[in-house]
């Protein structure tokens, strides 16, 4: 019996020392105030809640509203320090590679996961600096100017054609389909017609079990996420594989075949990691875009006088076309004035995920905190772009906000693709496959709203059961 008393007491002792220390974690300074919640899911539930809503995600608002703009929590078993302060957030993104580097939470990381020698090589960063020159070299402007604007029209233009001929139309998966098409197409000439399967549909069930808590048992999110993603690189594998044996003679101009004549003459680049570098974009642009092409539906089907603007936008192009010419040239696309505030806006409301994640490489001192070495950072930009300071009225979609904007505010409450020298690579491309998708709708169809869904964050953006429209050119 004494003995059972005495165990019991020091099992107290020790689990109360325990949960004080995680409570309260070492710091050689002041941590923001915040809550750690319960020892290793920390407070990983409640972001998981999901709201319907464009509104920030409570899990944030909550927590700006009790502890102000910069705060901690733990999620996932990982203290984070969260971040809507707009004038650190654009400290934090100048600091690449010196107080901070790039981090994933354990999902990210399992699923986004380099190899081996590059995990322990030290070579993360010049990693990076090869991964964004390489997809430069084939989304940026200059590719995109130069070549990719008609091979960007047809795949719509077939799309959207396509669309018309069912009678509805789930926006959110057709989309998804269709961008992952033409970016499989670009990096490595994938051909819908020739494929026996719908690999865009591994990439779906991915982005689901992306969010949830990583505990790898069957019949959990997180589980077949690892399934499909293991399928999703074993068909890019034989993809890499087929090709090495051609390289030699394979005239192609895709990023598959230039990764691999780099493998050629740069030591790091392995198999592995060009795999991931093909699977990390394609995904990159699969979940973005879709997701905002959705949200076009929603919002011109809910706003007419939007709608009726881009059309006389995009009409004017049409008028003075030269007839000779059937795609969007470079030019008639840096004219889409209010196309790009009808985008901009868009993706102001979307903040498709909460925010970018780094890694304190030293302890960061900010406002008499101290955000210690190791932690990772949580730059909130989705509430930086909700902040009524900036943007009067900020659920409202408002395109024309964007006519007489503050830029230098703007230059830090506004950043949907990031900042600093880790800004996404695709951001002009996304862009440009946003305007000329308008351009195709607005000119040729109209639609009419057949079921919308209820908007969710869990903390992604969501659309329920499916936003179904049904497509028709005007009669």
């Amino acid at each position: 019996m004494t003995i059972g008393l005495v165990f019991g007491a020091i099992l107290v002792i020790v689990l109360s020392y325990w949960i004080q220390k995680w409570r309260y974690p070492k710091c050689n300074g002041v941590l923001p105030p915040g809550s750690m919640g319960w020892p290793i899911i920390g407070e990983t539930l409640e972001l998981l809640i999901p709201s319907y809503s464009l509104e920030l995600h409570p899990f944030i608002q909550k927590r700006i509203n009790r502890y102000g703009l910069v705060f901690r929590t733990s999620v996932a078993g990982r203290p984070v320090i969260c971040s809507a302060d707009a004038d650190f957030n654009h400290y934090i993104f100048s600091q690449e590679g010196k107080l901070v580097e790039q981090w994933y939470m354990d999902t990210f990381s399992d699923v986004f996961v380099l190899d081996g020698e590059t995990r322990t090589n030290g070579a993360t960063a010049y990693i990076h600096k090869y991964g964004r020159g390489l997809f430069l070299n084939h989304f940026g402007s200059q590719t995109l100017k130069q070549n990719l604007l008609p091979l960007i029209q047809d795949a719509v233009t077939k799309t959207l054609r396509s669309w018309s001929s069912q009678q509805s139309i789930c926006v959110k998966r057709a989309s998804s389909k269709a961008v992952y098409d033409l970016m499989a197409k670009l990096i490595f000439s994938y051909e819908v017609e020739n494929s026996c399967d719908d690999s865009s549909e591994y990439l779906s069930t991915i982005m689901d079990g992306l969010m949830s808590f990583p505990v790898n048992i069957p019949g959990t999110r997180y589980h077949q996420c690892q399934k499909n993603k293991k399928k999703m690189m074993k068909m890019l594998k034989q993809v890499l594989t087929e090709r090495r044996e051609s390289i030699h003679k394979d005239g192609r101009n895709d990023l598959l075949n230039e990764a691999l004549r780099d493998m050629q003459k740069e030591n790091f680049l392995t198999e592995d990691l060009i795999l991931n570098l093909m699977f990390a974009g394609l995904f990159a642009g699969f979940e973005g875009i879709s997701t905002l092409l959705t949200l076009f539906f929603k919002f011109l089907s809910d706003h007419p006088l939007v709608l009726q603007e881009l059309i006389v936008e995009h009409e004017n192009i049409l008028k003075y076309r030269d007839g000779s010419n059937t795609s969007v040239s470079w030019n008639e696309y840096k004219s889409m004035t209010f196309t790009l505030q009808v985008i901009n806006e868009t993706l102001r409301l979307a903040n498709t995920t909460p925010g970018f994640l780094r890694r304190s490489k030293k302890d960061i001192q900010y406002k008499g905190y101290t955000i210690p070495a190791g932690w990772t950072i949580m730059v909130v930009t989705s509430a930086c772009q909700m902040n009524p300071h900036i943007y009067e009225d900020p659920l409202v979609f408002n395109p024309w906000r964007w006519k007489d904007v503050d830029q230098q505010a703007i230059s830090k409450n506004f950043a949907p693709f990031g900042g600093g020298n880790r800004q996404c690579a695709g951001a002009e491309y996304s862009r440009v496959f946003l305007s000329i998708f308008l351009h195709v709708l607005v000119t040729k169809y109209k639609w009419t709203t057949i079921k919308e869904a209820k908007i969710r964050r869990s903390p992604l953006l969501e659309f329920g059961d499916g936003v179904y429209i049904r497509l028709h050119t005007p009669s």
